[in-house]
């Protein structure tokens, strides 16, 4: 064989492997850095907590799994969330978040628009080309994904009051199905452009996020620059989410936001992830006042399991931060936001929620109380608020 022809031979040799690194070891790499789950001896659960926890339509209301490259069909050690790790969670319903443009460092208190991690993680993961340059393809790309998904495993799409009673009936029945909602983070897909929502719609999706850690054409952002409230686009998004009985998420949203839905919305808004200040005192959390209008409105929050929705991300800390939102909120519109491969440090994963039940038992809260937590205020949230 030639020198050139040898030469050759080894780049493409080199190539070839460069690539298969890329595809199948450096996503699992980077992602068991960002998405990280504390070191902890495994939980135990007693005998009367796992047969109750076994009793509970558990819901979460937040989950980023979409983002990455790996096969949710399969259980993982890496991540925190996967349709085997839902199922033996006992989890009934999952919202699978499309996080579709997020900064860089993502602070919580000030975020320039000008910067976009999601683009590089895109190109890393082989997503379409088409999803290089467009919000808006990133997100029905996402939605892609979980059709997929559901298609070859115990995961059906949730899109409308039928498929969720359908769901309740066949957990009822006693099969493990796991329910999914979509939901973008932040209407950045939206890109400045009404019919993109109503596009969006038609592909399944039924929660709109207003921001994420920046502002957009919607408004201002909680961690963004302006800390504005809802912009003219922003209020005909709303208002067309309406006429979509489409439920609004305000996580992320400024305060002047939030106020700006609670005043132009007669529909009850979703907090999907975050947490109370009077529990965790962190940019990340809205203050308490606004939290309680949210609740008077028929509003749900879903308490996150991270350090800047709970401060301590221990079991016994998340329990004492839900605690800590029942009081202020009213157990009926306190629930579960994990924010689950979200890139956050979690204290337990998707097949591990027992141990919140039971920390959360021990907190004094009422059997009742927790199965409204732990998943049917979600139940009740959305069976009134889908679309028929």
């Amino acid at each position: 064989m030639r020198p050139a022809t040898i030469a050759a031979v080894l780049v493409f040799a080199i190539l070839l492997a460069a690539l298969a690194y890329l595809h199948w070891v450096l996503p699992a790499r980077v992602e068991s850095r960002i998405n990280v789950n504390l070191p902890h001896e495994p939980y135990v659960v007693d005998a009367d907590t796992a047969d109750f926890h076994d009793s509970l339509f558990v819901a979460d209301l937040h989950s980023d799994a979409l983002l990455w490259k790996r096969d949710l069909a399969k259980r993982s050690s890496v991540g925190h969330v996967d349709v085997p790790r839902l199922v033996e969670g006992n989890v009934a319903l999952q919202v699978f978040s499309a996080t579709t443009k997020s900064p860089a460092g993502q602070n919580y208190e000030r975020n320039a628009a000008d910067t976009d991690r999601i683009t590089r993680l895109a190109v890393l993961s082989f997503w379409p080309g088409r999803t290089w340059t467009s919000l808006y393809e990133r997100a029905r790309y996402q939605l892609e994904k979980l059709e997929r998904l559901a298609r070859r495993s115990d995961l059906v799409l949730i899109t409308d009051k039928a498929s969720l009673e359908r769901l309740i009936e066949r957990r009822a029945a006693g099969e493990r199905t796991v329910g999914a909602v979509y939901l973008i983070e932040g209407a950045h897909p939206l890109e400045g452009n009404l019919d993109n929502l109503d596009r969006l719609y038609d592909q399944g999706l039924r929660i709109v996020g207003l921001t994420h850690f920046f502002d957009n054409e919607v408004g201002g952002s909680l961690h963004g620059e302006s800390k504005l409230g809802l912009s003219d686009f922003g209020r005909a998004v709303v208002q067309r989410a309406e006429e979509l009985s489409m439920i609004v998420d305000v996580a992320h949203a400024s305060p002047a936001m939030v106020r700006d839905v609670l005043a132009l919305t007669s529909r009850p808004v979703l907090l999907s992830h975050g947490g109370v200040k009077s529990a965790c005192s962190t940019p990340r959390n809205l203050d308490d006042d606004l939290m309680q209008e949210i609740a008077a409105q028929g509003g749900l929050l879903g308490v996150g399991f991270w350090d800047a929705a709970v401060c301590d991300p221990s079991p016994r800390g998340v329990a004492a931060a839900i605690v800590q939102a029942v009081e202020l909120m009213g157990a009926e519109h306190v629930a579960l936001g994990s924010d689950y491969d979200g890139a956050v440090a979690v204290s337990f994963d998707a097949s591990e929620p027992a141990v919140l039940t039971g920390e959360l038992r021990r907190t004094g809260l009422s059997d009742d109380e927790v199965r409204l937590v732990m998943g049917e205020n979600v139940k009740r949230f959305l069976l009134d608020n889908l679309p028929d």
